[in-house]
């Protein structure tokens, strides 16, 4: 007979070091993050669609109209937004000259945080006050890029969750989520302003 240690780890199979079990993952994991962006535009670009829009959704005290509201809700989110790629292009050194701070993490969280709450009520408005519309150029890409943008967060959101991300792939979505906003926010809220005015 031979000397077998029964306590010796078996080889039968390969070791996560050499891409099985729990390595590196496949590609097929952010099918998921994929899918609920995909529904979650679909969702609301259906639901828009279907809804009867009933003309406004909420107003403000102080303001001239919804759509005044609905402009600078969105300006405001889309300056926090801009501060919150500013303060992840610090945190991965692609700003000469500025140095990551303490606080600089805090300023990148709640900046998009404080985004996304801004936007939310920009949203219902344009979903229930005025649904999803396809006339005219500016108004079909508005539409198409609202839905878009709060896909794109949701699987931006998810992947903050994940472990063992590709280096890219977090940059890539948010500057996604970014770029997405920008034209929300200049098919809507420059157009207003350019259109009638800066003012409440």
């Amino acid at each position: 007979m031979s000397n077998v240690d029964p306590n010796a780890p078996t080889t039968s199979f390969p070791s996560p070091a050499n891409g099985h079990g729990h390595g590196r993952p496949g590609p097929a994991r952010w099918l998921v993050p994929v899918l609920v962006a995909a529904a979650v535009a679909v969702a609301l670009g259906a639901y828009g669609k279907i809804h009867d829009p009933a003309g406004t959704a909420f107003n403000l005290a102080g303001f001239s109209s919804t759509g005044a509201v609905k402009s600078w809700l969105a300006t405001a989110a889309f300056v926090f937004a801009l501060a919150q790629v500013l303060s992840a292009l610090a945190m991965y050194g692609r700003l000469p000259g500025v140095r990551t701070a303490p606080w600089m993490s805090l300023t990148h969280r709640w900046s998009g945080r404080i985004a996304f709450l801004l936007a939310v009520p920009v949203a219902v408005h344009c979903l229930y006050g005025l649904g999803f519309q396809s006339f005219g150029g500016r108004v079909m890409w508005h539409s198409l890029a609202g839905c878009f943008f709060f896909g794109v967060f949701s699987a931006k959101m998810l992947l903050l969750r994940a472990q063992r991300l590709p280096g890219w792939l977090l940059p890539v979505v948010g500057g996604l989520v970014f770029t997405v906003l920008t034209v929300v926010w200049l098919t809507s809220a420059l157009w207003f302003f350019r259109t009638f005015g800066v003012s409440t």
